[in-house]
């Protein structure tokens, strides 16, 4: 598989996008679970598919664009509002930076680590270690570029996290993917109850750490990413429950600047093994 990722690392970033259109639609077509999950997160969100259409092609893109983002060359990349990033950096208390499943949320760390990594340090990213040993072999690779460091979810890798704070570096992760059992807590997400991360909000509220929102929109015709960035609505709350809803609310507001390449066919509500569902039910 590493082979195969290196050889289409190699591929204009167009044309994989543009088979990751068709692979995008394909996927739609045939798999109803896919298309009814799609439609009903969308619709919770309040909008019809007409809205969103694009994200069907979008989620393909991203697929396809995968052994370029982790393999090859980083592709141009736009900046918007890096001001507020420059501050944050800039008060060396860390910065947590969270972004959705959005667009191409790889591309910012990347971004991040090419502009800030030689003045203030490596960024580190929180993943999940592949359970297919091809897989895992081929994110081993993708993880060895300059200035970029990861963490995997685990006790371990959240301590990684906290000391990368502590010593005034940013770490990014997505607090809209479903934590596993016991590592988060259930709060609204676009009207309905979602398992959500407790992480992002811990790291900021433990270490003071200043808060930013981002997200890498995919340009059309494989121009490349423009990275943008939001400072929070207002500072988090020191309750965790409060702080958690208000993480919640900031992904909203980012998905809402460009829903069509927001990855709606993401099983957001799902009840992790062992976790009661919301309202304490199994």
């Amino acid at each position: 598989m590493l082979f195969l990722f290196r050889l289409l690392s190699r591929w204009p970033l167009w044309f994989l996008h543009l088979l990751g259109a068709l692979l995008g639609w394909g996927v739609f077509a045939l798999s109803p679970t896919y298309r009814r999950r799609f439609l009903a997160n969308g619709a919770s969100a309040g909008y019809r598919f007409g809205a969103i259409r694009g994200a069907v092609a979008h989620a393909g893109r991203m697929a396809a664009e995968t052994p370029r983002v982790w393999l090859g060359r980083v592709p141009r990349l736009e900046w918007d509002n890096v001001a507020c990033v420059d501050a944050a950096y800039a008060q060396r208390r860390g910065v947590v930076f969270l972004t959705p499943h959005m667009g191409c949320f790889e591309s910012t760390a990347q971004g991040l680590a090419l502009r800030y990594a030689a003045h203030y340090g490596p960024i580190t990213v929180l993943y999940r270690p592949a359970r297919k040993a091809a897989l895992a072999s081929v994110m081993e690779a993708s993880r060895r570029r300059p200035g970029l460091e990861t963490a995997p979810t685990t006790l371990a890798g959240v301590r990684q996290m906290m000391r990368a704070l502590r010593a005034g570096q940013a770490v990014g992760l997505l607090p809209d993917q479903v934590p596993p059992a016991g590592m988060g807590l259930w709060a609204p997400f676009f009207g309905r109850d979602a398992y959500t991360m407790t992480l992002g909000a811990r790291l900021a509220l433990q270490t003071g750490a200043v808060t930013l929102l981002t997200w890498g929109e995919r340009l059309p015709w494989g121009r490349g990413f423009r990275l943008h960035f939001r400072e929070l609505t207002q500072p988090l709350s020191h309750d965790l429950d409060v702080a958690v809803r208000q993480v919640n609310q900031e992904m909203e507001r980012v998905i809402r600047e460009c829903p069509q390449q927001y990855l709606w066919g993401y099983a957001r509500y799902k009840t992790p093994p062992g976790q009661a569902g919301p309202g304490g039910t199994a």
